[in-house]
């Protein structure tokens, strides 16, 4: 059986280093990374991921923009999405779940629980 593969998006390095580094400490999981939205929407059609942890706010495309360009592709629209935000707010809580993400993780997060969260998210 394939391993999980995690699309990781997010336009700050420490972020997408330390996510990486947490998850293939903890998980059997394959990592793959992008620092923008027209990358990861790139990486997430010629990778195949079994899920998108994708950040709320990056330069050029944000977060729910490059989510919906993912559910506007036939070869993205299944992929699940848990968007990455410092804003928590309700009003923002609802906003995204309304788009359809499947969850949100607050950042900062706890590196050492975030593959519980997305665990816990995904019901893997």
């Amino acid at each position: 059986m394939r391993r999980k593969r995690i699309l990781i998006a997010d336009d700050e390095d420490d972020i997408r280093e330390i996510a990486s580094a947490s998850l293939e400490v903890t998980t059997d999981w394959e990592i793959l990374t992008a620092s923008c939205g027209r990358e990861a929407l790139d990486v997430a059609r010629h990778s195949s991921p079994d899920a998108i942890l994708l950040d709320v706010m990056m330069p050029d495309m944000d977060g729910p923009t490059t989510f919906t360009h993912l559910r506007d592709d036939a070869a993205t629209h299944h992929m699940p999405v848990i968007l990455l935000t410092a804003k928590v707010q309700t009003a923002d809580r609802q906003r995204y779940t309304q788009l359809g993400v499947r969850g949100l993780i607050a950042k900062p997060f706890d590196p050492m629980c975030l593959a519980a969260k997305i665990s816990e998210i995904l019901q893997w």
